[in-house]
């Protein structure tokens, strides 16, 4: 199995290029608020993505010197959707929600993807 940091710098390169391409989308479109939904979505998704990176990498640790861990995040991540939706909400002309809640699911897309392409790319 790859080393979780190499894994987790291939698929923030992957989703910084989303980024960027959703910047593109939301400077020359008429699709600014969907743009921005997606923008506001992936930033957070790539933060959650971070946190469950180094929550796993500290799990890693107490495991290997026998101590216990409480938890591995889950409602600091769900806190983080949750102020994803509330922005969505307060400001429902500039950034649309379904758009947010797609760019929530991003990291978990890009993971998948990521697997994907590394099973192809080892069996080669």
């Amino acid at each position: 199995m790859p080393d979780l940091k190499t894994m987790f710098i291939r698929q923030r390169k992957y989703i910084f290029l989303l980024l960027s391409v959703y910047v593109l989308g939301w400077g020359f479109t008429s699709y600014q608020s969907i743009f921005m939904g997606l923008i506001v979505g992936t930033s957070l998704s790539l933060f959650n993505l971070w946190l469950m990176v180094r929550k796993t990498d500290q799990f890693g640790e107490a495991a290997a010197n026998g101590q216990r861990m409480r938890s591995l995040g889950m409602l600091s991540r769900m806190a983080t959707a949750v102020l994803a939706v509330m922005i969505s909400m307060k400001y429902p002309d500039e950034v649309h929600l379904i758009s947010v809640v797609l760019g929530l699911m991003t990291s978990y897309i890009v993971i998948m993807i990521d697997y994907f392409l590394q099973l192809f790319v080892l069996r080669k």
